[in-house]
């Protein structure tokens, strides 16, 4: 067992509760995931930190909309974030809430002894206040009299509240950027910092009255109000490690990466890093704010229904490929466009025709010429041109590491992927096995290639882990890739000749043109602006089969109906509010004459809730009940025994 080194701290921002987890938190996620496992291949100890941020007036409106308690509702929502980040393979150490006693118990610290320092005063204050935002604005600020950052409406608020003394370390955040390159990547986002800087900096009002909003972390010495939302969460990447004392000492301070999205840059590298200032800690050392996700050239959107769910897609294409896409297509920093065709390509390309496809040959050669043992080469002094491009290969991916260039990394691990294939076509192993000279040769070849192959799994690990464990065990390699590590590749020859190969399944299998036709087909019929709204479709016999991927698509969830009520002028429709765990959807249903009002509340039903919105008599509806036409009485599909709201139905 090696002993790590270094130790080495990576942080994802804390998501929002209240957010459905998306493309973009997974892309953010999924990105750190990839810089841990590669530091753990280089014997780092490493803290690698996610979780949720639970505080705020939008999870207090959640919460009473559904008539329950704020803890509650948020003890249920972050588990989507949870169990995402388990599908997605994610090697997190920690997973922080914001209404865990650790970290309200170093919040309420932090905030008296800044107190005690005179950092934080408390003064009378006027402004717009944009609600979803959870932010107040000055007059100058606004566009067109709406919040600059949501385009939503504002509410003037006049009260007493707390304020951190921010604007006073604006010369020193100035000047530490600027002597400090690497602090703010990628290069222009550093500078959209600096120039936000050359505004004065305001105090950051940090505290809300109880009486308007009673859910956060109490201040400690005024319990009349909470702690303002941003405060509260920017401490979690300190209070994990528990008290003030223990941080320095744990070796995991500073952050060595903090991964965001652009969005949030400024609040991260100006709120943060004042706070963490006034604290007498160091700023991270790198704060790395990558780009958005657009889907086939549109900026997605809940409300305009092209959203990318993290979860489908993994149904439909499988994690590692999916984690492979969001990191190849795009240099990591720009703006990137998510589209299935381009998904579907990266699969077929890069990964079922090239690395698949070297795997599965590689293995039917050892197994046809050699009866699936690795044979021993007659000569390690061979080769010499493959294995200087393999060491020069390993040296580039390693460098590109410290710049997170995830792209170029995975193009220069394919260049390796390409350059084996090109060696097992140079040598052709099936013309090699025709004479006895020509079989000596070829054990060396064999060798050559599952030492390659080897490298290759190793490299592509904090990538696709899933798919190099598989590798490795079809090579018949028992030890762990993190036993292995980096240093397993600086020497050609770890693989051990005479060990029983373990050929396996197709590692990714190609997606045909016809089933690519119904992907897209189907993925098209989901983004039709101009669909007709659904109806339900009475028929005799069984309709055209589906492929389960299409099947898959429909995202089916439990709600219970709180509120029903008729709609005017109409017959058949009743307007409901169902609780489907995550929001209220208003749906309208035609089923007024068949259940009466009264009858649905409390009802526990099925809702197809990735529909998009359509107006029905002028009133939106939001998704579909599930429902039988029983010779022209509908029923509506229910449980026994009754589940929980929210629960995905498969």
């Amino acid at each position: 067992m090696k002993i790590p080194k270094k130790k080495f701290y990576i942080t994802t921002p804390i998501y929002y509760v209240n957010d459905v987890p998306h493309i973009g938190h997974a892309y953010t996620t999924i990105a750190a995931d990839v810089t841990a496992r590669y530091k753990r291949l280089n014997n780092y100890k490493v803290f690698f930190l996610t979780g949720t941020d639970e505080h705020g007036q939008k999870v207090l409106q959640a919460a009473r909309e559904l008539g329950i308690e704020p803890q509650d509702h948020v003890d249920k929502l972050h588990n989507r974030f949870k169990e995402l980040w388990a599908r997605l393979n994610i090697s997190n150490d920690d997973f922080i809430r914001t209404t865990e006693k650790r970290h309200q118990t170093l919040v309420t610290h932090i905030l008296q002894k800044l107190y005690d320092r005179k950092e934080i005063y408390k003064d009378s204050y006027e402004g717009w206040y944009c609600t979803p935002d959870e932010r107040f604005w000055t007059e100058k600020d606004l566009v067109n009299g709406n919040c600059p950052d949501c385009n939503r409406k504002v509410e003037k608020i006049q009260e007493h509240n707390y304020f951190f003394k921010m604007g006073q370390h604006q010369d020193w955040l100035k000047k530490y950027i600027k002597s400090n390159n690497k602090f703010i990547q990628p290069a222009s986002r550093r500078n959209e910092v600096l120039g936000f800087l050359e505004k004065p900096l305001s105090d950051l009002c940090i505290s809300r009255p109880k009486e308007r909003l009673p859910w956060g972390i109490p201040l400690p010495f005024d319990e009349s109000y909470v702690t303002y939302v941003w405060f509260d969460a920017l401490i979690n990447y300190i209070s994990v490690h528990g008290t003030l004392e223990k941080i320095e000492s744990s070796g995991f301070w500073p952050v060595n990466h903090h991964l965001l999205g652009k969005d949030i840059l400024t609040t991260h590298a100006v709120y943060w890093s004042t706070i963490l200032k006034a604290i007498g800690l160091d700023p991270p050392l790198n704060l790395f704010a990558h780009g958005w996700w657009t889907i086939n050239g549109q900026k997605m959107s809940k409300s305009v229904g092209n959203t990318v769910e993290p979860n489908i897609l993994v149904d439909q294409f499988g994690v590692d490929a999916i984690r492979y896409f969001l990191l190849r297509e795009v240099p990591f920093g720009l703006d990137g466009d998510f589209s299935h065709k381009a998904l579907i390509g990266r699969i077929n390309s890069d990964l079922a025709n090239n690395l698949g496809n070297l795997l599965n040959r590689t293995m039917s050669m050892i197994k046809r010429y050699h009866d699936q043992i690795i044979p021993e080469p007659n000569s390690r002094a061979e080769d010499a041109d493959l294995k200087n491009e393999f060491k020069l290969g390993i040296e580039t991916v390693q460098k590109l590491y410290g710049d997170l260039a995830y792209h170029k990394i995975l193009e220069r691990i394919w260049l390796l992927v390409d350059t084996t294939n090109k060696y097992i076509d140079t040598n052709s192993p099936w013309n090699l096995i025709k004479s006895e000279s020509g079989k000596q040769r070829l054990a060396t070849v064999m060798y050559n290639t599952a030492e390659c192959i080897r490298s290759i799994s190793i490299l592509i690990y904090p990538f696709m882990p899933k798919s190099a464990e598989t590798i490795m065990e079809q090579l018949g390699i028992e030890t762990s890739i993190e036993e292995q590590g980096m240093e397993s590749l600086k020497t050609w020859g770890w693989i051990k000749s005479g060990r029983n190969i373990q050929p396996g399944l197709q590692l990714f299998p190609r997606i045909e043109d016809k089933d690519v036709e119904k992907i897209l087909k189907s993925v098209e019929s989901l983004n039709n602006k101009d669909q007709k709204p659904p109806m339900l479709i009475e028929t005799e016999g069984i309709c055209d089969q589906i492929l389960i991927d299409e099947f898959m698509k429909v995202d089916l969830r439990t709600g219970k109906i709180i509120e029903a009520e008729k709609i005017k002028k109409s017959k058949k429709l009743l307007k409901l509010k169902v609780d489907i765990g995550t929001e209220i959807r208003q749906v309208v249903a035609g089923i007024a004459e068949c259940y009466e009002p009264d009858q649905l509340i409390n009802r526990t039903v099925i809702l197809v809730a990735n529909l998009k919105p359509v107006k029905l008599m002028g009133i939106e509806s939001q998704g579909m009940l599930l429902a039988a036409n029983n010779n022209g009485q509908i029923v509506l599909a229910g449980f026994d025994p009754i589940p929980n709201q929210g629960i995905r139905v498969r």
